[in-house]
């Protein structure tokens, strides 16, 4: 496989690992902008500790997701007392703390980052990744993930059912924290390097739109969204040249034409997230597409029996 391939599947699996990690709390009810902090924490620590101490990828990557999610856990009581726009606020502080943090670090490289020692090949994210989308789904088919969507789309009704919804959103917090965690530190192992500006506010969007735009209501969002964002600009990337020599050969024009310019993509790739909010607001993937396709697959194979 080619070098170019093999990091689009590392981006790849490390977006749905890192999509996952803002879901969770998501499908309590919780917006969290703060996933950029979160991978930032899982990525530094991964980095140092490889730096530093020469330790194995899988020491460094499960010291730094368990460091987000402790730091997740601790800061969820006094953020998840906020609510909407300022729940919102407080998250994407908290991201923008530690960006601060890091940046004044001498310790962590400062703005000049770190170089990571030990390097892993595309195959280890992409595996992780399996793994992770495996317990997500196992995660929000046992009772706890009953609960979480039940205090997404009623606290009150949950709350008088005996959930301790507190202690709910608190654990989806902190587990997506670890999540972003891991993709965190599996990002630092597959470049080799981080700096913090890779960890900026724009990420923590970007993330949070696969979670919104893919859907939240079940763990296939997520997953839709992450490779929707990350393979769509690519494809372009290959097809605007094309579409572009068809449209000029099509008038008439018989010298060689130029590739569009990069920007284009992005135009085409934002028309297509606001189309995509206006024609599907729940999602590409909702819970109600998902029990038709279950149905009709229960009802082909009554008919093949009978």
């Amino acid at each position: 496989m080619s070098g170019y391939w093999a990091g689009i599947l590392s981006i790849l699996a490390i977006n749905v690992i890192f999509a996952y990690g803002i879901f969770l709390p998501v499908a309590t009810g919780q917006l969290n902008l703060g996933g950029a902090g979160f991978q930032a924490l899982g990525a530094y620590t991964a980095a140092y500790l490889s730096a530093m101490f020469g330790l194995p990828v899988p020491v460094t990557v499960g010291v730094g997701m368990v460091v987000a999610g402790v730091v997740g856990f601790l800061i969820a009581f006094p953020i998840l007392r906020t609510r909407g726009v300022y729940l919102v606020l407080a998250t994407f502080a908290f991201a923008e703390v530690v960006a601060g943090t890091i940046l004044n670090s001498e310790t962590l490289g400062g703005a000049m980052g770190m170089s990571v020692p030990a390097f892993i090949d595309w195959e280890i994210p992409v595996i992780v990744a399996g793994f992770v989308t495996l317990f997500v789904f196992y995660l929000m088919s046992t009772r706890f993930g009953l609960t979480m969507r039940a205090t997404h789309d009623d606290e009150v009704v949950t709350d008088l059912m005996g959930v301790n919804i507190r202690m709910v959103q608190v654990c989806a917090f902190a587990i997506g924290g670890a999540l972003a965690g891991l993709a965190g530190g599996l990002y630092a192992h597959s470049f080799s390097f981080v700096e913090i500006q890779s960890f900026n506010a724009l990420v923590s969007i970007y993330v949070l739109l696969y979670v919104l735009l893919g859907g939240t209501q079940t763990a296939w969002g997520p997953l839709a969204g992450a490779a929707f964002f990350t393979l769509l600009p690519e494809l372009l990337r290959t097809v605007l040249p094309q579409v572009k020599s068809f449209l000029a050969a099509l008038v008439g024009i018989e010298e060689p034409v130029g590739p569009p310019d990069d920007s284009w993509r992005f135009v085409i790739l934002g028309a297509l997230t606001i189309a995509m909010m206006v024609l599907r607001p729940e999602g590409l993937i909702t819970r109600t597409m998902i029990e038709r396709l279950r149905f009709r697959r229960s009802s082909s194979a009554r008919e093949q029996v009978a």
